[in-house]
This record gives C-alpha cells, structure tokens and sequence, in this order.
C-alpha cells in the first residue's frame, strides 16, 4: 500500500489567500462589484496591524472562501513562477456572459470551457469558468499555480492529495496541465502553469499568498502531515486559525501550501446570518483590542 492508499484524499479547495491594497477599495469591489459575501472581518493573526478580509458563498462554505491581507501600504507585485497565479469561480454561461457585460476582460477557450479572464483593483487576477455543474455564486471553480518545474508539484497533487492528471494544453507563451479531484467539491481542479520565459513572482499588492487545501478534520489533517514528511516535506506543527486548524508547507515548486480544517467554521464566534458585522479577534490579540483598533483603517461595510 502506498502512502496515498492510506489516508483519504483532499477535498478539494478551502480558501485562497492574497495581498491587496487598501482594505476600503478590496471590500468595495468583493461585496459590491462582485457581490461575493463578507464573511469575516479579522486581523492578520501574525500581524495584527493589517486587516484579513474573508469573502465566500452565502453559505461561508470551504471550496468558496477568498481572503485577503489588506496592506494599506504595500509595493505591488507580479506573478511568476513560484506562486499561485489566479483563482477561478464556478459560473453558468448566462452569468459569464453578464459578468463580461458588466466588467469587460477577455475569454479564452481552455479544455473546452470558456473563461473569463479579469483583475481586480489591485491587480489580482481571477476569472470565471462556464461550468454546467456551478452551484452558487462565490465557489471555486479552480486555482493555477505558475512553476517553473511541474514534475515535483505534480506528484505532491497526485501521490499526496489525491488528485488524477488528466491533461495539458500548449499556448502561445507555455503550457497548462490540468489535475482534478474525484466527486464535485467546490475548487476540485489545479491547474499548473509553465512558461517558456521564466519570470520569479515577486509577493506583493495583487498576488496570491498561498492555496489552502481541505481537510476534513484534524486526524485525516494529521494523517496528511505525516505523509508529507515521509516524503521529506517541511511542514509547520498546527496552528489555531480560529475557524480552522492549519498547517503549511512550501511544495517542491515554491508555493506555500496550506491544509486546513473544515471546522470549527466561520459562525465560531458570531452566528451565520451576522457574519463579518464585528471586528473579530483572537483570544490572544482581544487584550490589545483598542490598540489595534486605533490602527486599522474605519471599513464602510
């Protein structure tokens, strides 16, 4: 039995992580040009003078959750190799045709599907793929990940995670291999994007920090993290995210990999229909709440 064979596979998406500019303009266009839910208002647990902004499905459901670290301040970034690249919603033809109405972009045909290809405010790129089984409004459809080497990534996808390899298109600029998951989880597809100029990313304003993969609760969590070290991967011990239990590692291509937990979910500490009205902190942050309240911006939700 291999190390796969013994643990259950990923299910899929749980969020995305990315870097924009001030929080006012991100959650302007995720909630009112998007129309995407807030879910969350927190802090960068790790530095706690930025904003962390959730947004997701009605439903707050893993498979649909997109956050953001909100520099106030921040140098802009490009993407490249060594980090993901762009996010993709889950939409029906009708709404990628009103959503092109609405905000221009260009569609391109990949694997079939037509894709909405857009950026956000700060640069962000993300788009919206025609998919015949998109559910509601805000889940993933997938995430590319740009590597300048797909082999290693791919066996992390394959060996590790459960995903089967079913595919590449060649571009203009590079190719696409495309992984997918079993069943219809939200965010059940990866694809690899490898170009033939190699450009490194550079973090910043409009990039993506890192993709958070499911786990379904901390034993398959644990069962994965021993996987990856088995395979001499570098993994973080857990860490309390509050609506989740996260660990970390960086794959063989430079990205920083997360898999978390789908509990305890994001009505923890405040109920479903009043998600993201308060200022939400951790337990060891709510001493200094009046500082770093003082420091953040004023959000108009």
């Amino acid at each position: 039995m291999n190390d796969f064979q013994s643990h259950a596979p990923i299910a899929g998406l749980h969020h995305v992580t990315a870097i924009s500019g001030p929080a006012q303009e991100n959650l302007d266009f995720y909630t009112k040009t998007l129309k995407t839910r807030l879910i969350k208002k927190t802090v960068n647990f790790d530095a706690p003078e930025m904003y962390h902004l959730y947004y997701g499905a009605q439903a707050a459901q893993p498979g649909s959750v997109l956050t953001f670290f909100n520099q106030e301040q921040s140098r802009q970034g490009h993407a490249g190799a060594g980090a993901a690249f762009a996010f993709a919603y889950a939409v029906t033809r009708s709404e990628l045709t009103s959503w092109q109405g609405a905000l221009g972009g260009h569609v391109e045909t990949r694997f079939g599907d037509d894709v909405l290809i857009l950026r956000d405010p700060h640069g962000q790129v993300f788009e919206m793929v025609a998919d015949d089984t998109a559910g509601d409004w805000g889940a993933f459809h997938s995430v590319t990940l740009w590597v300048a080497d797909p082999a290693p990534t791919g066996r992390i996808l394959t060996d590790v995670f459960g995903y089967e390899f079913k595919g590449e298109e060649h571009g203009q600029d590079g190719r696409r291999l495309r992984f997918v998951l079993p069943g219809d989880a939200p965010g059940r597809i990866v694809d690899i994007w490898c170009s033939d100029s190699i450009t490194v990313a550079r973090p910043g304003s409009g990039t993506i920090h890192h993709v958070a993969f499911r786990a379904s609760d901390s034993t398959h969590q644990a069962k994965l993290r021993d996987v990856l070290i088995a395979q001499g991967q570098q993994v973080t011990e857990v860490k309390d995210r509050q609506y989740f239990k996260a660990i970390y590692f960086r794959e063989p291509g430079g990205i920083l990999f997360e898999i978390a937990t789908d509990g305890p979910g994001f009505n923890y500490d405040e109920p479903m229909d009043r998600l993201g009205a308060a200022l939400k902190l951790p337990p060891a942050h709510e001493p200094y709440r009046r500082q770093i309240e003082a420091q953040l911006p004023k959000l108009r939700n």
